[in-house]
């Protein structure tokens, strides 16, 4: 059979449930596994529960795999992946054993070419593009003719034989690097005839049982495959984004997109982040994560952030501070910033989906230098309470949806500070905390919805002499029109450390 008679077999197994479909599929490919897992992992019971979990992989994707797909490719890269996620903290011990192996094996007398590539190869591979490392594996792996390599890659006869050479010679400059010598017909040779070797028997069979017939496997198999998806998973993102931020970048879209986001907050006030435009902007958007000096003159309409749908997040002429802030969604009050941090500013895009922005975090600390941990800390708040005999003084909210809606700043005296009609006393609590640079413990207990409206007036945060002043109107409007107080306190709250990336 030819390798694109794999997919039609997948595709059988996938609408029928053939158990056929699926054997003759696993007996075809499981010494490939094998072989690529005993290499990864050095033991026959590790490189046995990877092969198994990879078939499990296979049979869960079955239905999804594209005509186009090379599947000795796949299963290689598969394989990787999944000897990869059960190595984890071993993985880099391995890596020096297997180097300390390799110069030894070298320093030895006569020339034995497998050992001398064998703790290199699949680190070697996994550095070519798909199609070379596909070719590889189609030609030496399995010992396929050039032609028909060329039809599953879906080439002609001399087009294989020109990408195969090529991948060879990816290879030797790869090896050399590494301090290994030794011409394309050398590699090619040592890897045809060892790259390889036979499963042990009754594996094929297991695997079937396990991926075909839904048989039950270990509970540490099931960690293996939960681990290996969540890393393709990631893994394909990641290509998306790099080739996506290449292109974006080279055309100058992510400027376009960041500046486009920003006219519509300017031109539509501050509630402009949850209109219907400003959406529309971060669903059609490619997935990026992108930070990048900015390309803004200081000071240009709204410099603020721009919050989307799934975690996806826009903002230009930022500072490190206010990118970290806007990626792990902490009030500046709860951040313990290191000392002498950069004042550069940037603009930055993520889009990509990533509710929790612990991709947007990892950017930041691959780009900036900086990254964050929760840890609880001792310090100086406010407390939020109700004044005895006061609580008679909060009128209860409307039976509708929540509104939440930012704090309105009048130009006059007595202007109304904060407008909440509709809302929980925590939301007030964030107000102030925001406003007062101080973080605000609610301990009224309540948890109704109530008309949480403010006539007060705070004057310019620049006029430091009269910020005592204004905090002291704060608090007596606070009693006079809601009967709350906020009682100065030293406690436990969660913080934000910031630390610079060792």
């Amino acid at each position: 059979m030819t390798e694109r008679d794999d997919i039609t077999l997948l595709h059988d197994f996938a609408a029928t449930e053939s158990e056929a479909a699926f054997a003759a599929l696993v007996e075809r490919h499981v010494n490939l596994v094998y072989s690529t897992a005993l290499r990864s992992v050095g033991g026959t019971h590790a490189a046995e529960e990877i092969t198994q979990a990879v078939f499990i992989i296979l049979a869960r994707k079955a239905g999804k795999m594209l005509r186009r797909t090379v599947l000795s490719g796949w299963l290689y890269q598969t394989t990787r992946l999944t000897a990869a996620n059960f190595l984890r903290g071993e993985i880099r011990r391995q890596n020096r054993e297997q180097e300390a192996y390799m110069q030894s094996t070298l320093n030895e007398p006569g020339e034995n070419i497998w050992p001398q590539i064998a703790p290199l190869l699949d680190d070697a591979l996994a550095k070519l593009g798909g199609k070379d490392r596909a070719a590889i594996v189609l030609r030496f792996f399995e010992n396929k003719d050039l032609r028909e390599v060329g039809a599953a890659l879906g080439a002609s006869e001399d087009a294989a034989k020109m990408r195969v050479n090529r991948a060879l010679e990816k290879l030797r400059k790869i090896f050399g690097k590494r301090g290994v010598s030794l011409t394309t017909a050398l590699i090619a040779g040592a890897v045809s005839a060892n790259s390889v070797q036979a499963a042990p028997l009754g594996l094929a069979a297991t695997v079937t049982a396990a991926a075909a017939k839904w048989a039950a496997v270990s509970v540490s198999t099931l960690t293996l495959i939960k681990g290996a998806l969540k890393i393709m998973a990631w893994t394909k993102m990641k290509t998306a984004i790099v080739v996506g931020v290449g292109v974006l970048l080279a055309a100058g879209t992510t400027t376009t997109l960041i500046n486009k986001l920003h006219k519509i907050t300017q031109a539509n006030g501050i509630d402009a982040y949850i209109s219907d435009e400003s959406m529309n902007v971060f669903r059609k958007a490619p997935p990026l994560l992108v930070i990048q000096p900015t390309h803004f003159p200081r000071y240009q309409g709204v410099n603020g952030s721009d919050d989307g749908p799934g975690g996806k997040a826009a903002g230009r002429d930022r500072t490190i501070k206010d990118i970290i802030v806007e990626a792990y969604n902490f009030h500046t009050p709860r951040i313990i910033f290191p000392d002498g941090m950069p004042t550069n500013r940037y603009d930055f895009l993520a889009t990509v989906p990533d509710p929790q922005r612990e991709l947007f975090k990892a950017e930041i600390a691959k780009t900036l230098g900086y990254t964050g941990h929760v840890e609880t800390r001792m310090v100086d708040c406010l407390v939020l309470k109700i004044v005895e005999s006061g609580a008679g003084k909060l009128r209860p909210g409307k039976n509708v949806p929540v509104q939440e809606i930012d704090p309105v700043h009048g130009p006059a005296r007595n202007a109304l500070e904060y407008n909440y009609p509709n809302n929980f006393l925590s939301v007030l609590a964030e107000a102030i905390e925001y406003r007062l640079r101080k973080p605000v413990i609610d301990r009224t207990g309540l948890q109704k919805l109530y008309y949480l409206v403010l006539d007060w007036h705070w004057k310019s945060g620049r006029e430091k002499n009269n910020r005592e002043t204004n905090l002291n109107a704060l608090k007596q409007a606070m009693i006079d029109q809601l009967g709350l107080e906020l009682v100065p306190s030293r406690e436990p709250v969660e913080m934000l450390v910031v630390e610079k990336v060792k």
